[in-house]
């Protein structure tokens, strides 16, 4: 998938969680959206975009990718 799309889905998972008054509350879905229904080579591929500029990625989405490209502790 070219990275045009990731980016353009990424935006319109935002614009939804955009309507959420607590910015937080709209970062962790939109996180939690791309873990769950993303591939992991769609996100492996978003994160590889970001970490290269993050061209065109919103800024929810851009935090929500940061707190997903963050390692998980036990």
């Amino acid at each position: 998938m070219h990275i045009e799309n990731l980016v353009h889905m990424l935006n319109q998972i935002e614009a939804f969680f955009a309507a959420e008054e607590d910015r937080d509350v709209a970062i962790e879905g939109i996180r939690n959206h791309v873990a769950r229904f993303w591939e992991k080579r769609m996100r492996d591929r978003i994160l590889a975009h970001l970490a290269a500029g993050g061209e065109g990625i919103g800024p929810l989405a851009r935090a929500a990718l940061e707190h997903l490209a963050q390692p998980k502790v036990a």
